[in-house]
């Protein structure tokens, strides 16, 4: 075993299981400044090309002049040998409970324990209230719902800084802190398309967002332009800023997974306030079953219904046309959907056919294919470098379809070059029934602002 010692005893040696996000930030709030942990490697998954970097030194601090590498996940049990590993720290989302027991017991065979940092450890401490938009599972419509308490929180005439889970798969350096309010912001720091999802509708609305890998410095500067922070989440994780308003996304086109996936089930039911999205698109059965489940799981909390409509900028150039659906991509890939919005809408709008890319598909698409058999006829819109988005790029341009139906929350034929018309397909949060989300917020605001 490993002799690293400080003041006469060992210190543990880990190994941060991660994709680029949770795992950063455990380290920088758990690990960074702790002399008695040494963190030997990341390993990460989910997001491609993320192993064969580093954490550099200027984000690991003074203990880690030479930086921290990341590895793939698949050498895990190889690292816990070779690096003599202590304890193993899983810290990524969005991943089943038969899925992360499997990485447990990698560790475990190898003689390392497997830790679940939990809230208490990780949260930041906000100077302003905290409004957390959080979800079971990806794709349920967090991005909306927070764009929509935007604009009620601007029509109180409160100053709102939206901080985004991160999305670091640029150069980690230079993405410490971020802010972003115009595209020519989004431009300048390279942003892949899965960050244009989430930032480009905010930067329409004027909505400052802030994001990148050092949430104390991000907290910081959001806190010195903001009366009240909104967290955009990511995925299906908890807060990284402790809410003093915490409101759970449920899918009622996905029934059963309130208890299904990590971390889902304990950021439900630590929820102040849950909200059961796409009833308009759902069997009352199935929402009467989310409504079950989540009154089992969090008898406390409030339950409110909401829609996701969706809306065809040209509903008409779609009827009777043959269409290519591209779907938002993490909704699809780690959030087990087999089509999204876009396959909604063209069907609605009375397309002709809805074309099957997979056949088309090449290089990366057609790897994220093969990675993700559950996706159905669409096409998700993967672009985390730019070798993906030319593969993306070649694979629409190569289906024989009259038009794209796209889904994706960026412009994505401002991005790459397309050879078909494209009508975007648009989703946006909506109230049903009451009381209503926004009646709960008021009410939320009118308590804060008494303190």
């Amino acid at each position: 075993m490993s002799v690293e010692k400080h003041v006469g005893h060992r210190v543990r040696r880990l190994v941060i299981m991660g994709a680029a996000g949770r795992d950063f930030h455990n380290f920088n709030r758990v690990y960074r400044d702790d002399p008695d942990s040494r963190v030997v490697a990341f390993t990460a998954s989910q997001i491609p090309d993320i192993a064969g970097r580093c954490y550099p030194a200027s984000l690991a601090g003074s203990r880690y002049p030479e930086g921290i590498p990341v590895v793939d996940e698949g050498q895990l049990a190889e690292l816990c040998r070779d690096k003599q590993v202590d304890q193993v720290v899983f810290a990524y989302s969005d991943i089943d409970y038969a899925q992360l027991m499997h990485r447990a017991s990698i560790a475990l065979s190898q003689g390392a324990d497997f830790l679940l940092l939990g809230p208490e450890r990780t949260m930041l401490e906000a100077r302003v209230p905290v409004i957390a938009v959080c979800a079971v599972r990806t794709g349920c419509g967090k991005s909306q719902t927070t764009r929509y308490l935007a604009l009620l929180l601007k029509s109180r005439g409160l100053r709102v800084a939206v901080i985004r889970h991160p999305m670091p798969y640029g150069d980690l350096a230079s993405q410490a802190v971020q802010c972003f309010a115009t595209l020519a912001d989004l431009d300048a720091a390279n942003c892949t398309v899965e960050e244009r999802e989430e930032y480009e509708p905010h930067i329409a609305l004027g909505n400052r967002v802030y994001a990148g890998i050092d949430y104390a410095r991000i907290l910081a500067q959001a806190e010195e332009e903001a009366d009240i922070i909104l967290w955009d989440g990511g995925n299906n994780d908890f807060s990284f800023i402790r809410p003093d308003l915490h409101i759970v996304l449920v899918d009622a086109l996905r029934p059963g997974n309130e208890s299904s996936h990590y971390p889902g089930e304990a950021v439900l039911r630590a929820a102040d306030l849950v909200v059961i999205a796409k009833v308009n698109s759902a069997a009352e059965a199935d929402i009467q079953a989310v409504s079950e489940s989540v009154r089992r799981l969090n008898p406390g909390a409030p339950i409110v219904r909401a829609a996701s409509p969706v809306r065809l900028d040209d509903p008409d150039a779609v009827t009777g046309k043959r269409v290519l659906v591209v779907e938002d991509g993490p909704t699809l890939t780690h959030g087990g959907m087999p089509y999204g919005a876009g396959y909604v809408a063209a069907s609605a709008a009375q397309a002709a056919e809805i074309i099957d890319p997979r056949p088309a598909a090449g290089g990366d698409i057609a790897t994220m294919y093969a990675n993700h058999p559950h996706i159905g006829a669409v096409l998700p819109a993967m672009g985390y470098h730019q070798r993906q988005l030319q593969a993306l790029r070649a694979t629409i341009n190569a289906c024989d379809a009259d038009l794209v139906v796209a889904a994706t929350p960026c412009d994505l034929a401002a991005l790459i070059e397309i050879d078909k018309p494209v009508v975007r397909a648009r989703y946006e949060f909506e109230e049903t029934g009451e009381p209503g989300l926004s009646d709960l917020v008021e009410a939320f605001l009118t308590q804060e602002l008494k303190r």
